[in-house]
């Protein structure tokens, strides 16, 4: 099964909903997780549309927060930590450059690795994460190779990239962030309960005459055997 997960690096809402999608990862095998970048704030210009000046973001932000940290499974979100900040909420600009960056140079999975840790950074350690020092603090605690990242960080060809993600959700009409595009034509928005996006992936894979899961499927329980356990023979 295909999935495209839609988020921002500084969306509140899309820190549970990656919690929630790694568990989908871990538990069904078949299912192939693809990130793609929507952008809440570019720079500072959106912000001064959206909210009249880039200072009174913060305070209207940090509502969402409380609304992000009830629905968070894990309750992790800082927010007095946030309040006592006194840098200007971080644009989305350079966080995703920074994941897509992670992502052309090691896949979806460096990709994710980074998306996560820079989130944690924002929501967790209160670190403004639109500053390039504080990403790239981020980065060299991640499993990257720091240089080999810093040069795709720094190609054009990566803003491009994430660029081009822009237009796509533009262009498919998504205009809210999380969401999941499953099989390129079903979509899931907003960060939905566990029980609730495991439900409508398993809904999708019926109708669709998909698998979640590959592999044997164990039916009735185990009968007496004869198995090899660390090198020796063992039976019931």
């Amino acid at each position: 099964m295909k999935i495209e997960f839609v988020h921002d690096v500084i969306c509140s809402f899309c820190f549970p909903m990656s919690h929630r999608m790694r568990k989908i990862d871990e538990k069904y095998n078949n299912v192939e997780i693809t990130h793609r970048s929507f952008a809440l704030g570019w720079d500072v210009s959106n912000f001064e549309g959206m909210f009249g000046s880039h200072e009174a973001v913060k305070p209207e932000v940090l509502g969402h927060w409380e609304q992000a940290n009830q629905n968070d499974d894990l309750s992790r979100f800082n927010i007095e930590g946030m309040r006592e900040k006194d840098f200007l909420f971080p644009t989305s600009k350079f966080p995703l450059i920074a994941a897509k960056a992670a992502g052309l140079l090691g896949g979806e999975k460096s990709y994710w690795e980074v998306f996560d840790a820079l989130q944690h950074a924002l929501f967790v350690d209160n670190k403004d994460i639109a500053d390039t020092s504080v990403i790239e603090a981020v980065i060299r605690d991640t499993s990257l190779d720091f240089e080999q990242w810093k040069k795709r960080f720094e190609d054009p060809k990566t803003e491009q990239a994430v660029q081009e993600d822009l237009d796509f959700v533009k262009k498919n009409g998504i205009n809210s962030v999380p969401a999941l595009i499953v099989e390129d034509k079903y979509l899931i928005n907003g960060a939905q309960p566990q029980e609730v996006i495991e439900k409508t992936l398993e809904e999708i894979a019926e109708k669709e005459n998909l698998q979640l899961n590959t592999g044997f499927q164990m039916i009735g329980g185990d009968g007496e055997a004869c198995r090899m356990e660390d090198g020796q023979w063992k039976c019931d």
